[in-house]
């Protein structure tokens, strides 16, 4: 099922959508954050070793053409692609992954089609979606726990200005290295792969009417596929706080599992990738799929 090169599908709305096959083995669906093509996602770690990963770029991203209505940017909308996705290949329930903002996404489809997730895994996930803040003290907190750092001072000083909201664009920089578990070379490589390059698909991925917030909690509150919520312990982004609220919304599930990665940041994969695939692949082998009906409408 490898393919090296993107194949293409396209969307209702006319938009041609790309997407590859990576590794081998089952497919599990993985939607990237950003929102920003792919290419960040890497291997997950080596998790295309177990599973074959089906890497989608978002409607204007990476290979996928730019749509000719922007409003289709908005989180609610692009759930709309996996689910042409899965029409296009044929597949009748998907294990489903969203990372950080990509996490909004899978999480709208999942309460918008219960009856076709086989699974689903939440990594460092955005929290948009179900309408979980998380305070600028939560953050700031987080962020001294690494105040042993050599970085700290600078990062520590440039995120108290964007929180303040007085941060510049070299503000923002700054304060990367909060997002890894190991701010080295690896970790500066990555960084620039996952920088978002569609400042319009930024912008309107929230837009207004892109959440439902107590719709989809409710919805997810009957969800009874397996759940996988993993945090970075080290994690500004979706702190371990936040990810465990959002992990107890899941009160249908008979199988839910939340772990803290720890030593992780917003790239768990990358700061300790034999730990996080396992934790993904134990999962994916224990967690029996969700075997409702399919009929009905999707």
């Amino acid at each position: 099922m490898a393919s090296p090169t993107p194949d293409f599908v396209t969307a209702p709305d006319g938009t041609r959508l790309a997407f590859r096959a990576l590794g081998s083995g089952a497919p599990l669906f993985c939607v990237p954050g950003g929102p920003t093509d792919c290419g960040y996602l890497g291997d997950l770690g080596g998790l295309a070793a177990h599973r074959t990963l089906l890497l989608p770029d978002p409607r204007g991203t990476g290979r996928s053409a730019v749509p000719a209505d922007p409003a289709s940017y908005r989180c609610d909308r692009l759930a709309d692609d996996i689910e042409t996705l899965r029409a296009h290949l044929g597949v009748e329930r998907i294990d489903l992954l969203g990372h950080s903002a990509g996490a909004n996404i899978a999480a709208q489809y999942a309460a918008r089609h219960p009856h076709r997730v086989g699974r689903l895994l939440l990594v460092t996930p955005g929290t948009r979606a179900v309408g979980i803040d998380i305070t600028i003290e939560e953050r700031l907190a987080l962020a001294r726990r690494r105040a042993h750092e050599p970085w700290f001072p600078a990062a520590y000083a440039a995120l108290e200005a964007v929180n303040a909201g007085t941060g510049t664009d070299a503000d923002w920089e700054a304060l990367t290295p909060f997002r890894y578990g190991r701010w080295d070379a690896a970790a500066r490589r990555h960084h620039g792969a996952a920088r978002p390059a569609n400042p319009e698909a930024v912008a309107r991925f929230g837009a207004e009417g892109a959440f439902t917030p107590d719709a989809t909690r409710a919805a997810l509150a009957g969800l009874t596929a397996p759940v996988l919520v993993l945090a970075g312990e080290h994690d500004l982004n979706s702190p371990p706080t936040a990810v465990a609220s959002l992990a107890s919304l899941f009160t249908a599930t008979p199988h839910l599992a939340h772990t803290v990665q720890s030593g992780a940041g917003h790239y768990p994969w990358l700061d300790d990738p034999a730990r996080f695939a396992t934790a993904l692949t134990d999962f994916l082998e224990t967690a029996p799929p969700a075997h409702r009906p399919v009929g009905g409408v999707s």
